[in-house]
């Protein structure tokens, strides 16, 4: 089994930063501010032939309790990491120096972990011996001196925590990969409630306020025998409301999320019906050429007229994403749950459907002899053949005349043709257009001597005729 290292700490100390320089990525989120990491964040970690599994959590803060605090929620976070590690990095700041919320931590932790790290953060340009001195006092082991922003001695800080480490603990270890699903929306819709569902635990932090969520985390896991990968994401506001800047950098890591997804479920809140932000939301999940799906949570709150009003304006408002799959769930309750993995199932065999070429130019020619392109300046646009470009989406080529002038109604029109021939679910088909250039063009026919005689010739009969 894989060993497993969790970092904890107060509020504000480096976490996140020593996170990303042991994992040489940039996958925690980093702010000059307490409080900006709140759920667990996973990664496998490779040092020096072993491997290991590292996670993030937020600041541990002894000074905000109470069952209705999110502070308190973050902190509950933190410790069921304790409760899962084999070894924990206990990281405090060297330039604020001991506090007494370090002293009320070293009395929750001691008797929490059995293989208990001090580590002294924030120690670059200070006297290390002077700084470590009073860390002494906590009782919990010798405390390592570090500088996780510029990365001095962490190196020596994995050596020493790695060789106390069982060698059957950190065996090699295989990041898993599977169907990557990215969970997008408005905030407080319901992303991570939907994901701690389908997970079967509570894995992400949520709380009745919007904006919990602000990275975005990745979560392999494995369900009867297929392998996901779930990406819940920070809500996104639009953007004339997003003044703060921990805020920008959630959206920027949310967009990120989405190019890394296969399959993309938005996320809306039946309560509010289809707004201009989930509106905004899906262009970007079809700018992005993935397959859609379209959760509407909450909907057993609903009663049968309301029902219908929403069905009515999901149908009016998203026709121009008619490829989209649209399923409704109670991420609360678990309702629809289970069939929305049948649905992520079902678009996953779609999105490795593999198809000839011929079969794509023979499906085109089907579709254009029962609908043809209209006239451009009175000349027929001609389609001749197509291949396929690529995949995931899936991307056909058309070869032909005049294909600048192909009407978009008349792309959708061959796209979804298309789809339906190949029984694609969920999953878009991009249409691109190449002109056939004639091969005559801007070429001009010399005539030879003989030539020359012989249209003289002619051209003179032709006036003795007349």
């Amino acid at each position: 089994m894989s060993a497993i290292i969790a970092i904890v700490g107060r509020p504000n100390v480096g976490k996140s930063t020593l996170f990303n320089r042991i994992t040489h990525s940039r996958n925690a989120l980093v702010a000059d501010r307490p409080g900006v990491t709140r759920d667990r964040q996973y990664a496998y970690v490779h040092h020096d032939e072993r491997s290991f599994i590292l996670i993030d959590t937020g600041g541990l803060d002894q000074e905000q309790k109470g069952a209705g605090n999110i502070s308190a929620l973050v902190s509950e976070q933190a410790l069921r990491a304790i409760e899962e590690a084999d070894a924990v990095l206990w990281l405090m700041d060297g330039r604020s120096g001991l506090t007494s919320a370090d002293e009320i931590l070293a009395k929750q932790l001691r008797p929490l972990c059995p293989r208990l790290y001090p580590v002294v953060n924030k120690t670059e340009g200070l006297d290390l011996a002077i700084v470590c001195a009073e860390f002494h006092a906590l009782g919990v082991g010798q405390p390592l001196a570090i500088s996780a922003e510029r990365g001095d001695g962490v190196a020596a800080l994995l050596d020493e925590i790695l060789a106390d480490l069982p060698e059957a603990a950190a065996d090699p270890v295989v990041e898993e990969d599977g169907l990557r699903v990215g969970i997008i929306g408005r905030p407080n819709v319901g992303k991570s409630t939907l994901v701690n569902r389908m997970l079967g635990e509570d894995r992400m932090l949520t709380f009745n306020e919007p904006g919990t969520t602000r990275d975005s985390v990745a979560i392999p896991f494995e369900r009867r025998g297929h392998r996901y990968v779930l990406i819940d994401t920070a809500g996104v506001r639009r953007r004339a409301r997003i003044t703060d800047q921990v805020e920008k950098y959630s959206v920027i890591k949310t967009l990120k999320a989405v190019d890394r997804a296969q399959i993309i479920v938005l996320v809306i809140d039946a309560h509010e019906a289809l707004t201009d932000q989930d509106l905004n939301l899906t262009g970007i999940a079809v700018d992005s050429g993935k397959s859609l799906i379209i959760a509407v949570n909450k909907w057993d709150g609903l009663d049968g007229d309301q029902k219908n009003t929403i069905r009515s304006q999901l149908d009016r408002k998203l026709s121009f994403v008619s490829y989209a799959c649209i399923h409704f769930i109670s991420a609360l309750h678990g309702t629809g749950v289970g069939k929305l993995f049948e649905l992520i199932d079902k678009i996953g065999k779609s999105q490795a459907t593999r198809v000839k070429s011929s079969r794509v130019t023979d499906i085109l020619h089907e579709v254009i002899l029962a609908h043809p392109p209209p006239l451009v300046r009175g000349r027929r646009i001609k389609l001749r053949y197509a291949h396929v470009g690529g995949h995931d989406p899936l991307r056909i080529i058309v070869h032909g005349n005049q294909t600048a002038h192909v009407p978009d109604n008349y792309q959708r029109y061959l796209s979804n043709k298309i789809r339906q021939r190949l029984k694609l679910l969920g999953t878009p088909v991009v249409i691109e257009f190449k002109h056939s250039e004639n091969p005559y063009k801007g070429r001009k026919n010399v005539l030879n001597k003989r030539q020359i005689e012989k249209r003289r010739r002619l051209m003179k009969h032709v006036k003795s005729k007349k």
